[in-house]
């Protein structure tokens, strides 16, 4: 079943600078951004730029070039917030929901980076 992407969706909304935002970082396919409501003392937002509604459709059909810098700036995120273990810092949790069990929110597909605190088992058990 081919995705159906909903332009007036928030981050959409933010790409086209409707909304602002507190950028972080952004790049040619990639903006990262803080989270209005933050969830952990340092939380950011990865988002492509690409119309993707969540991670199985965006690894399915962007580019590669989309991919591979989806990831970097993630990566330089991380290592402008100073939470990538490998520069000294002390951890974080990438999260990507999709679809209703995954309690989607926006359907644009975006990876959560939360850091900042210990953060407990990702998942209770029951």
């Amino acid at each position: 079943m081919p995705y159906a992407y909903d332009d007036t969706n928030i981050f959409a909304r933010i790409l086209r600078g409707e909304i602002p935002n507190k950028t972080l970082v952004e790049s040619a396919h990639t903006l990262v951004f803080h989270d209005i409501r933050p969830q952990a003392p340092v939380h950011v937002l990865v988002i492509p730029k690409g119309r993707y509604v969540d991670f199985a459709h965006f690894a399915a059909e962007a580019s590669a070039e989309e991919i591979a810098d989806f990831h970097r700036t993630a990566a330089r995120a991380c290592a402008l917030l100073g939470v990538a273990p490998g520069d000294g810092g002390a951890g974080f949790r990438g999260i990507s929901n999709a679809g209703d069990n995954g309690h989607q929110e926006v359907p644009h597909y975006h990876l959560h980076i939360l850091a900042g605190r210990p953060l407990g088992p990702m998942l209770s058990h029951g």
